[in-house]
This record gives C-alpha cells, sequence and structure tokens, in this order.
C-alpha cells in the first residue's frame, strides 16, 4: 500500500506533540493484548455517549496495525536540506500537474477562494503535496489505525481524543466505516485531516448534507480553504519571500529553528517580526538584489535549515500554513508549489 509517508510522518509530528523517545522502553504489543484494549474502548465510547449499534459497528472489523506502530516509532533522519528536499517535493511534474489541474477546476477554486478569501492556487498546492492531488490518501481502516496508536501506549489520549472524534463523525453520516480510509495516524482523505481538524474545519461545499473529504472534489477543496481562513489567512498577503542577507548580519533577528512547541513559536514571532522598511533599513533584500516591496506590513525572519541556508521574510500566512504542519519544510514547499502555479500566469 502506497501513500505519502513523509507527509504522514510530518503531521504526526507536528500535530502530536512528540515526547522525547530516547529512555523509553518500548511497550511489548501483542493481537491479545490490543484485543483487550479495543473491549475497553468500546467501554469507553458508549460512556462517551456512543450508540451500542455505531460502536459494534466501528469496531467491527477492527484490527491491529503492527507496520503503522513501526512507522510511528521510526524517527524521522535529519540529512536533509531545504535544497534537497524542495527538488524532490516539488518536481517540475508536480509543478506542471498541479498548473493542468488548477485549470481544471479553475472554476470551482475560483468560486471557493472568493468565499473564503483564501488565493486558489494554495488550496491545488496543499492538495498535490499533502496527498499528490488524491491520488495516495492511505489504506488503513481510521479506527484501526487510531485504535492501534492508542494502544501503542506513547499518545494514548491524542489517539483516544482521535478515536472519538472518527465515530462522531460516523455517527453524523459523514462517511460509512468502511471508506472511511485515511494514512497510519489516522490522517483522512485528500487533504489529510485528522479527525479533530474534521470536526474543527471540514465543510459541506456542495450542499449535499455530508462532509465528504475522500471523494467529493467541492468539499475537499472548501474545506482546506476554510481550514486556512480559520486560523487567520488574509488573501491580501503571499506566503513569504526568499531574501539575501547583508555581510555581517546579525542572525538573532531571525525566529529560533527550534522553539520547541507552537506557541513557544508564536511567541518569538511576535517579538521579532518588524516592517518590510525596517527590514529594508536592516540590509534585507530580495534575493536579485533589489529593494523589498514597499508596502506597510511585517514579515519575520526564518532560516528553515541554519544561518547558512536559505532565508525568508514570512507574513502573516505563514503562520496559518505553520498550523496546518509545524514545518518549515513543509510550509517552504507549498510557499514554492504555489508560487510555480502563480508565475507564469495559467491562461
Amino acid at each position: 500500500m502506497k501513500f505519502n509517508h513523509g507527509i504522514a510522518v510530518l503531521l504526526c509530528v507536528s500535530i502530536c506533540a512528540l515526547i522525547p523517545l530516547k529512555g523509553l522502553q518500548a511497550k511489548e504489543l501483542t493481537e491479545e493484548g490490543f484485543a483487550k484494549y479495543v473491549a475497553q474502548l468500546k467501554k469507553e465510547a458508549l460512556a462517551q455517549g456512543f450508540e451500542q449499534s455505531l460502536v459494534e459497528t466501528s469496531f467491527a472489523q477492527v484490527k491491529f496495525h503492527q507496520r503503522a506502530v513501526a512507522a510511528d516509532r521510526k524517527q524521522p533522519e535529519k540529512v536533509e536540506t531545504l535544497d534537497t528536499y524542495l527538488p524532490k517535493r516539488v518536481p517540475g511534474w508536480k509543478v506542471k500537474k498541479a498548473r493542468s489541474l488548477y485549470k481544471k477546476h479553475q472554476e470551482i477554486l475560483t468560486e471557493i477562494g472568493h468565499k473564503y478569501n483564501v488565493q486558489p492556487r494554495f488550496i491545488v498546492a496543499l492538495w498535490g503535496l499533502e496527498t499528490n492531488f488524491g491520488k495516495f490518501t492511505g489504506g488503513y481502516n481510521v479506527v484501526s489505525a487510531l485504535s492501534t496508536l492508542a494502544y501503542e501506549g506513547r499518545r494514548e489520549a491524542f489517539f483516544k481524543k482521535q478515536l472519538w472524534a472518527a465515530l462522531t463523525i460516523l455517527d453524523e453520516g459523514h462517511i460509512k466505516i468502511d471508506n472511511m480510509k485515511g494514512s497510519w495516524a489516522g490522517a483522512m482523505g485528500q487533504n489529510q485531516f485528522m479527525p479533530t481538524s474534521f470536526l474543527a474545519y471540514a465543510v459541506d461545499g456542495n450542499g449535499d448534507g455530508k462532509k465528504d473529504i475522500w471523494q467529493n472534489q467541492v468539499d475537499i477543496f472548501a474545506s482546506m480553504a476554510n481550514y486556512l481562513k480559520k486560523e487567520g489567512w488574509n488573501d491580501e498577503l503571499t506566503w513569504g519571500r526568499q531574501v539575501k542577507l547583508p555581510q555581517n548580519f546579525d542572525n538573532s533577528l531571525a525566529i529560533p529553528k527550534n522553539t520547541g512547541s507552537r506557541k513557544k513559536w508564536l511567541k518569538a514571532w511576535s517579538t521579532s517580526e518588524k516592517t518590510l522598511a525596517e527590514w529594508q533599513a536592516l540590509g534585507v533584500r530580495r534575493t536579485d538584489g533589489t529593494n523589498l516591496p514597499n508596502v506597510d506590513i511585517k514579515a519575520a525572519l526564518v532560516f528553515p535549515d541554519d544561518e547558512n541556508g536559505r532565508a525568508y521574510l514570512a507574513y502573516d500566512n505563514y503562520k496559518s500554513l505553520m498550523h496546518w504542519n509545524l514545518s518549515y519544510y513543509f510550509v517552504s514547499s507549498v510557499g514554492h508549489l504555489s508560487d510555480r502555479i502563480k508565475f507564469p500566469p495559467i491562461n
């Protein structure tokens, strides 16, 4: 079964608040232990107020996924740089496909873009990077995946919360259990929403009474746009721009690369952002050496790799993308793909 393991790992790292693994002894996991755990989960689901029939149906085909545990426990190797990552994440064929699909769906994308005040190119970029435009959405039964990872134990409370959200989605009738597929981490559909994100952001874009992020293109696009809108998106801004720094620049003016949490990252942003005029006065320029745009907006400076790597001025929309996935690399790939969709203009 093929799907985007890289994005699933990034997603899980960004939303699950991973605890350090060194020094922790892995819990012994068995089929027998899982069966007992599922029996307890069913009791808890009933205590949560879910109907017996829903619980029985939802857990009828549940099984232990050792591969999900292995994927979850595997630590990402930190060998990439943005210079090696971006060509792999945003290759020429993906740019070509993104532009083609943008043109194909332009009418509905434009309508959704106006409704939610989100530029359609960012919707297509997210779609392309999350699931290769819906091609790789994951083949795991979501209830099974979430039950497995809750049983694994390191983030039991998180995955239980996702499981109750998944049952709520089933209870509301948006999808049937046999069609509720996702990644090993429980991320669902063509936009890879975790169940709690589905409840918070998914919308019924075509008015059929269901929020279908698996098959319904309008719902998929509208849900992505609604997510960005709810997280503060401003369609009068872009995401950011790569910049050139002067010699002997004070690198402490940038947001630290590893702040430890989204809350700390946002705090660092608030204390380091400056107007473009202030960055201009500090010697920051576009990559071609020309002046920064003469507009009254603020931006923060980020180094996705380190002080010797690429530097970006990030606008407020960058924060919305970092809420989607707390990864400089992911946000950079979304930004670069969206720029390639915009330029040259699609007729």
